[in-house]
């Protein structure tokens, strides 16, 4: 009982982060690339915000009448759900979301990973694992400014590229909610050559109280009135300026109860002077140093027969997870992976929330997709799509040059006026 007070203590110091009056001046906080400029021609484009709440399950919305984000997705578009990719984890599918890759074909395969080539582990400041474009990399190349608010892997230069203005999470200094109103305001408040056009906002709210509580709890339904006010703010925000602004409302996954009375244990089998191991919750990825020993450890962890996983090799991962030789485009999936049969997963204790399973196979890991302002057809619902879809709905409307990427282009057709 103490300990869950406690935790309750953490989420509430957390929503009050993002909710009071900074610490210090807001543009102290902020980092501001010199000498860049939007070009004429990029001047003249609609306006972008992307924001994500980490762990909004598909139905969170409705289930705690998140009033304002039901008001702003009737007016435009309200998907039935949308599903990530797998692994349903926030490093993965935040990349895919602004690059319309899937995670074995931009590498950022899961939240931790592992790369042989480098003979390291996944640093996320560290733009050297990064071999795919975000938008607002593409973006800034064609002399289009971008902003992001704490957006997951953007504090990395990417082709040694960072967004124009950016605020990195620093728990010393929390930006508070009221305060992100401000930037955003002050942004498009920006003379037309130094205004940003994409802006990526991150909130962690409903992530964090989905695995510290469960997704069926009071505090998750506090987290997501949470993200409801804030969203409300700063579309409040933004129609001040009178631009042409288009929000598009995601999360990266959903969130599911599992067992924590059998959590799994990684095998003690297996040899960490052979092998380097990586567990992701809902699987386990195992990096042969040598390839000679791959099969000899497949067949032992096979033989040893244990109950709640799967022992697979990569050419036999299912084709939904895009995670066989053929899509590994970085080598980082694994050579063996121990696959958990949901709702159990690996951890020495469980907490009450998890992710990562397949979204066709656990409704709860599907995701949010909302959206509205111009550039959206009005009150329109659609079905389930997978998240690489968005990235094209992004390109359209800021009027760039999309890179290749997984989406097939059917998004955008359904939801744009334009088309």
């Amino acid at each position: 009982m103490i300990k869950k007070h406690l935790l309750a203590c953490k989420l509430l110091l957390l929503c009050m982060a993002f909710s009071g009056v900074a610490f210090a001046q807001l543009d102290t906080l902020q980092r501001v690339i010199p000498g860049r400029a939007n070009s004429a021609e990029q001047q003249k484009k609609p306006y972008v915000i992307l924001i994500s709440a980490d762990g909004f399950r598909w139905d969170y919305a409705e289930k705690y009448q998140a009033k304002n984000l039901l008001k702003f997705s009737a007016e435009g578009i309200r998907a039935e759900a949308m599903m990530p990719s797998f692994p349903a984890s926030t490093h993965a599918n935040h990349f895919t979301l602004v690059s319309g890759l899937y995670p074995s074909h931009s590498g950022i395969v899961g939240n931790d990973f592992y790369d042989p080539a480098k003979k390291q582990k996944f640093k996320p400041r560290d733009a050297s694992f990064y071999g795919e474009e975000p938008i607002w990399v593409t973006a800034e190349k064609q002399q289009m400014l971008t902003a992001s608010f704490y957006w997951i892997d953007s504090q990395a230069a990417i082709k040694g590229i960072k967004p124009t203005y950016g605020y990195l999470p620093n728990p010393a200094k929390e930006i508070f909610v009221k305060d992100r109103v401000i930037a955003i305001k002050k942004w498009l408040s920006l003379p037309e050559d130094k205004r940003p056009h994409f802006m990526a906002c991150y909130f962690p709210n409903t992530d964090h109280a989905g695995h510290l509580f469960g997704p069926d709890s009071k505090e998750v339904e506090q987290a997501v009135q949470f993200v409801d006010d804030a969203v409300a703010q700063m579309v409040a925000a933004a129609q001040e300026t009178g631009l042409p602004v288009n929000f598009i409302f995601v999360s990266d996954h959903g969130m599911t109860p599992v067992d924590r009375q059998h959590p799994l244990a990684i095998p003690a089998s297996i040899d960490t002077a052979k092998f380097v191991v990586i567990s992701q919750g809902n699987y386990v990825c195992i990096h042969a140093k040598n390839a000679v020993d791959i099969m000899p450890m497949y067949d032992k962890l096979k033989s040893e027969n244990v109950k709640g996983y799967d022992v697979v090799l990569k050419k036999d991962v299912p084709l939904n997870t895009r995670f066989g030789p053929a899509d590994d485009k970085y080598n980082r999936v694994g050579d063996i992976l121990l696959m958990a049969h949901y709702p159990q997963i690996f951890s020495p204790k469980p907490n009450p929330g998890a992710h990562g399973f397949s979204p066709y196979e656990v409704k709860d890991n599907q995701a949010t997709f909302f959206a509205w302002g111009p550039a959206f057809k009005p009150h329109t619902q659609i079905k389930p799509f997978e998240n690489v879809e968005i990235y094209d709905v992004m390109t359209q409307i800021l009027g760039i040059r999309g890179l290749p990427n997984d989406g097939k282009g059917t998004l955008a057709k359904e939801i744009l006026k334009s088309h």
